[in-house]
């Protein structure tokens, strides 16, 4: 019993705090290679599955880190209303005015891409191959997750507002639906970023913004669908899983304008623009010529201890609703 309140406890902080999901972080890295330069082009391109593959690799490390959790949200609303001037945008500013816990409980993830974008620079300077794409992989994730209304207010997996499961809903169930048969991620190329801070800041801006539309939407569908075709039963990996129902999903894209499709090419342009802007800032190094071009038998080990952790915490046919 006591096996089974754990892995029902699990479940529930997984389905609270996961990010876009799996398969749209994998689907925004992918996409984000084809938007880059012939020159990085040579490199992203023949490693095409690594970055996809290890988009997620933030989201398992939840599980085995303390301090990894935080780098994935930031919870505007507690600090005040929209545009959230009392909540300095530089993190040396930032820690002036509240300390390092308080910033960490509520959420660090403007920062912490800054941390990223400054690893990569530096992965490219020296030429480091493996920590490149290592790297690339990682700052993806975390660029796309600032881009999701719900990673930017406390109401995360609408708690709050009886709409738990509303989390897992637009970011896993939406682009699951639609991303392949009727969303378009050819959105030109990468461009450079003059101003990585202010960028990441925006961005996180437009989510807090959304946020309210985001809930209020599926609080307003829900009074007006019919309450015996919100939901409906499919099959995955041999189980039976309760999902939003088809019909139920598209309504509540349509009355959201296609938000989560304009967020996720935001957040294709946003991956393919920093890694493009460290390897400027890099010097454009010649990705031809790099070192270190395969994995270190203790980073291969560390691979493998987190999908045995992540498999260990979290049952593979399980999924958000």
């Amino acid at each position: 019993m006591k096996r089974i309140a754990l892995l029902f406890l699990l479940v529930v902080v997984y389905s609270d705090t996961f990010s876009w999901g799996f398969y749209a972080h994998k689907h925004i890295n992918t996409h984000a290679v084809f938007l880059l330069p012939p020159q990085m082009m040579v490199l992203y391109k023949p490693h095409i599955h690594f970055l996809s593959e290890h988009s997620v690799d933030p989201d398992k490390r939840r599980y085995m880190v303390q301090e990894e959790g935080a780098r994935h949200y930031i919870d505007m609303d507690h600090y005040g209303k929209y545009p959230f001037e009392s909540l300095p945008r530089k993190w040396e500013e930032a820690l002036k005015q509240y300390s390092e816990d308080t910033l960490k409980r509520y959420g660090i993830v403007p920062w912490w891409i800054q941390t990223m974008l400054n690893r990569l620079t530096n992965a490219f300077k020296v030429k480091d191959q493996a920590k490149i794409l290592k790297l690339s992989a990682e700052i993806g994730h975390y660029i796309a997750d600032s881009h999701v209304p719900l990673h930017a207010c406390s109401n995360h997996n609408g708690q709050l507002t009886d709409q738990r499961g509303i989390h897992g809903f637009w970011e896993s169930r939406i682009p699951e639906l639609l991303a392949e048969k009727e969303w378009d991620f050819f959105i030109g190329k990468a461009g450079y970023i003059s101003n990585p801070l202010q960028f990441t800041w925006n961005r996180v801006l437009e989510s807090a913004a959304a946020a309210d539309s985001v809930l209020l939407s599926e609080k307003k569908l829900s009074a007006l669908f019919p309450a015996d075709q919100k939901f409906s039963f499919e099959h995955r990996n041999g189980v039976i899983l309760r999902q939003y129902s088809t019909d139920y999903t598209l309504a509540y894209n349509r009355m959201m304008n296609n938000m989560v499709e304009r967020r996720m090419q935001q957040s294709v342009y946003a991956v393919a623009s920093f890694w493009y802007t460290a390897w400027v800032n890099a010097g454009q190094p010649d990705l031809k010529k790099l070192s270190y071009k395969t994995f270190s038998e203790l980073e291969l080990i560390e691979f493998e201890k987190l999908d045995a952790a992540w498999t260990d915490v979290y049952p593979k046919d399980k999924i958000c609703n």
